[in-house]
């Protein structure tokens, strides 16, 4: 693995969130189709799926880009599938802050929604701050310039996501068993040996896309591969979460 290299610069780190908002990285027009949340499952009338989506940083609330991979996931699924997203800023001026209580509320979402619809196979996806929050609730988060440490969601409500896919994670640390894509640098803010390992446990139900060249998870500068992995990796993700929940 390839050493993680040293903490760009505040000056350096608000000139790539600058770039990336001006670039509006809720720009529809890189993916081939946008969906909107609907409400998720309530007591007894309880899907055989639920998909909670958290969005990238600077998205309109709602599943964001990501919803186009939940759509085609509600239409190949030969199950019910039901859909929320994570209600949290999804901000850029104070990413810490933002990131921290999309972690405290996808872990209460992910906790009520266990206990509402106990046999439900739950799916995450995340992109950009999204992944972030995602595998953060997963395998515990903050840390270093995020704050401090949170422990990870308690196994027992873990037990019930059967299928996570993240896109541009700023947290990305290479040579994971989950990592898939064409990174070999860490990102922004790498998570801690006992994060990722806590990760490893859950390896075989995630994929981590990331890849050469992305602003935030590869400390790259093309902020085009961060905006584009639907366009490239939608049905890959697609593919997988199918098989883990069963088609």
């Amino acid at each position: 693995m390839r050493s993680a290299h040293s903490r760009p610069s505040r000056r350096g780190f608000h000139g790539v969130l600058a770039v990336v908002a001006a670039g509006g990285l809720t720009a529809a027009a890189l993916v081939a189709a946008n969906a909107n949340a609907t409400p998720a499952a309530r007591g007894t009338d309880c899907a055989a799926v639920h998909v909670i989506t958290a969005r990238a940083s600077t998205e309109r609330p709602g599943e964001g880009i990501t919803g186009a991979l939940v759509t085609q996931i509600v239409n190949s699924s030969d199950q019910s599938v039901s859909r929320a997203s994570v209600d949290y800023p999804a901000t850029l001026g104070n990413y810490a802050g933002s990131s921290a209580q999309g972690v405290a509320a996808l872990t209460e979402q992910l906790t009520d929604q266990v206990q509402k619809c106990p046999d439900q196979k739950i799916v995450l996806a995340g992109y950009s701050q999204g992944a972030h929050v995602v595998l953060d609730v997963l395998g515990g988060g903050g840390g270093g310039g995020l704050g401090r440490a949170t422990p990870p969601v308690d196994a027992s409500i873990a037990s019930h996501v059967t299928a996570v896919a993240t896109f541009g994670d700023p947290r990305h640390v290479v040579d994971q068993p989950f990592d898939v894509g064409t990174s070999n640098r860490n990102g922004l803010f790498p998570r801690s040996a006992a994060q990722l390992k806590v990760l490893a446990g859950l390896a075989d139900r995630i994929q981590a896309f990331c890849d050469s060249g992305d602003t935030f998870c590869d400390r790259g500068a093309n902020t085009a591969v961060h905006l584009t992995y639907l366009n490239r990796y939608r049905d890959d993700a697609a593919e997988f979460v199918l098989g883990k929940i069963g088609g």
